[in-house]
């Protein structure tokens, strides 16, 4: 009997070209069928609160306030080198006290990262994350936390980088940045765990798929992507998607670790 599995996910190619084959019949999903549900991070993370959906697209900060509900798959995370967000303005900015800062939502990674480095007391707007750079370069915010493509695009608007996160990050740690992952609301039961390995297998033979078979999954990744410039896209999903999408892998799990610890010790989480 064929398992109804809701599965949300954001529109970023990363995550539309990792898990097309898996909800288009591309590998054996066992005895599963997903639904998808895609939205932006932020609202997803905001779902997995209410417990909306069996797997879940999670920013790590969300997760780490969720994970005695959720267990975290090996597969499917966005981690790496050289892809974290960016805090951009019109132009160089005295400093950031005061300031109007425009971020993707208040439990996104992107905004830990931004209180781990800056202790500026800052006047914190949330938006959707494609609706930043447009309200940065008209002045509605003084300066904008950006994440996904517009690492890629910020110049077009005439904006600058004041920091990269992700730098500072690897200054920091010499680990990869962990940006988000995909989790699985815990349903109880003993076989949990072993559903749990399910998913993280049929995650991984769907980016395997992706990874050999590039071009199948474009239309879709194209018809959910807000930057539609394909040079911005596949830019996109070759930094994010990635051998740690594949599989976390010890220097993965001590990536979220640290992320963990430095939270705690800031009094971002609380003590475990």
């Amino acid at each position: 009997m064929v398992q109804p599995v809701s599965f949300a996910f954001s529109p970023c190619p990363n995550d539309t070209f990792a898990f097309h084959a898996m909800l288009h019949g591309r590998v054996d999903t066992r005895a599963y069928r997903f639904e998808p549900r895609i939205d932006d991070v932020e609202s997803l993370n905001h779902d997995a609160l209410r417990g909306e959906h069996r797997l879940s697209k999670l920013s790590f900060h969300a997760y780490l306030h969720l994970a005695g509900r959720y267990t975290l798959l090996d597969a499917g995370s966005a981690l790496g080198y050289g892809c974290g967000p960016l805090v951009v303005a019109r132009g160089s900015l005295a400093g950031l006290d005061g300031a109007r800062l425009a971020v993707p939502g208040e439990l996104t990674t992107a905004f830990l990262l931004f209180r781990l480095w800056s202790a500026a007391d800052v006047d914190i707007h949330v938006a959707r994350f494609d609706e930043i750079l447009d309200g940065v370069a008209a002045g509605r915010f003084d300066a904008g936390l950006i994440i996904h493509e517009g690492r890629f695009v910020y110049p077009r608007y005439g904006l600058e980088r004041l920091v990269d996160l992700g730098e500072w990050w690897e200054a920091e740690t010499g680990l990869p940045i962990p940006l988000g992952c995909i989790a699985m609301r815990n349903d109880g039961g003993g076989d949990e765990k072993a559903r749990a390995g399910d998913f993280s297998g049929i995650i991984r033979s769907s980016v395997r798929y992706a990874f050999d078979h590039p071009e199948d999954s474009r239309d879709f990744v194209r018809a959910h992507a807000r930057e539609m410039d394909d040079d911005v896209t596949q830019r996109h999903i070759q930094l994010y998607v990635n051998d740690f999408t594949l599989d976390l892998g010890d220097t993965g799990r001590r990536a979220i670790q640290t992320l963990e610890e430095m939270a705690r010790c800031r009094g971002i989480l609380e003590p475990a």
